[in-house]
């Protein structure tokens, strides 16, 4: 299944929680999601009842359209979690965490992980000081990660970091708001992570 390219509020509805998909709509109540909180369609408002196999799908498809991952990349690096000692499920947040994309996206320079992607693959940020331009790229601890500075006044992105002074900043990273440079100090815990995501039904979907 090819990367999901359609409409992400109609996507939100039909799962039925907000995936952070939408950035400053979001924050500011209007997304269909507030307005509309039901699936799409002519009978989105009637209460169906969901399978097992169902619920478990459901969450994968959560995480994977949260993080913007296709089927293929997600399978992999599911297969990468189950390989590591540890749990199965927390190990697989973990390294969608990891994911350059996200991190740009948790460090405040883009309001959805999107619209941080498209930063990474135009060659607007920076790992230590090097361009990189792959979203799955995986940062380390200590790792450095900056905004080019031909972007840094980038209206989007300088929108993306006043916003931060609403919505806060995650713990396990240290940003520099006027310079546009943070780093990624440590992998966080799972604990520490509110995503709508009940990972341990992906694991179970994937052991069937």
């Amino acid at each position: 299944m090819a990367r999901y390219t359609g409409a992400v509020e109609k996507l939100e509805r039909r799962l039925g929680v907000s995936l952070a998909l939408k950035g400053e709509r979001r924050l500011a109540g209007k997304s269909a999601l507030d307005k509309r909180p039901y699936a799409p369609g002519q009978h989105g408002q009637r209460r169906a009842k969901i399978s097992d196999y169902g619920l478990h799908l459901r969450e994968k498809q959560k995480a994977k359209f949260m993080y913007g991952l296709s089927e293929k990349q997600f399978r992999r690096l599911f297969s990468e979690a189950a390989r590591k000692d540890g749990n199965t499920g927390e190990l697989l947040v973990t390294l969608l965490e990891q994911r350059l994309d996200n991190v740009v996206y948790r460090m405040g320079f883009a309001t959805t992980r999107r619209f941080a992607r498209q930063l990474v693959t135009h060659g607007h940020v920076l790992v230590n000081g090097k361009r990189v331009d792959i979203p799955s790229y995986r940062v380390a601890e200590g790792q450095k990660i900056e905004i080019a500075e031909k972007t840094k006044q980038n209206p989007q992105v300088v929108r993306a970091v006043e916003l931060t002074n609403q919505t806060g900043i995650v713990a396990w990273v240290d940003v520099d708001k006027d310079k546009k440079f943070g780093i990624f100090t440590r992998i966080p815990q799972r604990a520490e992570l509110t995503i709508p995501v009940e990972e341990r039904y992906i694991v179970e979907l994937y052991s069937k």
